[in-house]
């Protein structure tokens, strides 16, 4: 008996910062899809925020850019069955069963475009809103992290605008309580946009200065100096698994955006050279910070450990990590024995599971 095809809109690009890693994931991961089980309809996000319905053959994933003028603009329609429509009204409209979002960073990895696909009620590859919102927030994760006993790196928070204002008192803030060096992060970016090292007062200024480029609120580090980098995937929804676990060998001093996306020096290891009883509970942890969260589909776990003892600290909960084959989550699976084509599947297979349980919710007293 035949089987029909679902029908999956690929997001990618975006309004953040990452809008060419998106694209960079979307180009990757498109060729992969089992095009017998689904029909795929490419959406790309302008800069500006436009949605755009755009034809298979579309040169934009070559481009690396989205722009207005790639297709006709659509809105979300939020009638029964959740359907794309051209903004202007005219042609046919675009069906969709279930959404892969494919965008990292804010308005698109940060609840936004998840809270669109709620209220059309559209099956969405990954977290739901609320996990989204607090994973892309390094501060409610680490609070969420600390409510529920997980070891991490001691923090701090400061506001753009405090910063802004009054520059000196912060700067003595965090130097009475860190040592040199620190890390300096905005809260709500990935792909280490705007993350620097700090050396001294005037680079601590500095790295406050880029972080706010990015974000209201910038996240300040112990340093971790000397640990190894190590990333272990998780997958599933009630029941989540634990991949094998990776290491990530920066070329750089720090893992930092040119070390991921530029710079081919950088090393991924698979698996990871640890023990037996580290790995295993790295594997632990990375499930606790998933459900710390409220995590569900897929989700990459990051940690630093200490290269003498491997003693474990949680770093950052990752709800849309990197996609490309050669990114570290699909490796992470590989090694694990999910081949990439399966994993694709698995995660759109999650959504639908997880749309149906939240469809067994009334949303009337009677």
């Amino acid at each position: 008996m035949s089987v029909s095809k679902r029908r999956l809109a690929v997001l990618f690009g975006g309004r953040s910062a990452e809008h060419e890693v998106s694209v960079s994931s979307a180009r990757a991961m498109l060729p992969h899809v089992d095009r017998e089980r689904f029909d795929v309809q490419l959406v790309g996000i302008s800069k500006s925020g436009e949605w755009l319905a755009l034809p298979p053959d579309t040169n934009v994933l070559a481009s690396g850019l989205v722009t207005s003028a790639a297709a006709p603009r659509l809105v979300v329609d939020h009638r029964p069955g959740g359907t794309f429509m051209h903004a202007d009204g005219s042609g046919a409209p675009i069906a969709v069963d279930v959404v892969f979002p494919l965008l990292h960073g804010p308005f698109g990895e940060d609840g936004t475009v998840q809270g669109v696909m709620e209220l059309a009620g559209i099956p969405t590859v990954g977290c739901g809103v609320a996990a989204s919102a607090v994973a892309m927030d390094k501060e409610l994760t680490k609070r969420l992290c600390k409510a529920d006993g997980l070891p991490q790196v001691d923090y701090h928070v400061v506001r753009r605008s405090r910063w802004e204002q009054r520059p000196e008192p912060v700067l003595f803030e965090i130097e009475g309580r860190f040592e040199y060096p620190v890390f300096v992060k905005p809260a709500r970016m990935g792909s280490s946009v705007g993350v620097s090292a700090a050396h001294d007062r005037d680079a601590l200024a500095a790295a406050l200065t880029e972080a706010a480029r990015f974000d209201t609120k910038m996240i300040v580090e112990t340093a971790a100096s000397g640990y190894r980098e190590i990333e272990c995937a998780v997958l599933g929804n009630a029941a989540p698994e634990a991949s094998v676990v990776g290491e990530i060998v920066p070329a750089n001093a720090f893992y930092d955006y040119q070390a991921k996306y530029a710079d081919e020096a950088s090393k991924l290891i698979v698996p990871a050279e640890l023990s037996e009883a580290a790995s295993e509970e790295i594997r632990t942890l990375a499930v606790a910070a998933f459900r710390a969260v409220g995590a569900s589909g897929l989700a990459r776990v990051d940690f630093f450990v200490h290269p003498d003892d491997e003693s474990v600290l949680v770093n950052e909960v990752n709800t849309m990590p990197g996609f490309t084959p050669i990114s570290m989550y699909p490796r992470l699976w590989e090694a694990s024995g999910i081949p990439y084509s399966e994993l694709i599947t698995r995660l759109i297979d999650l959504a639908c599971e997880r749309a149906e349980e939240h469809r067994r919710s009334q949303t009337s007293l009677n």
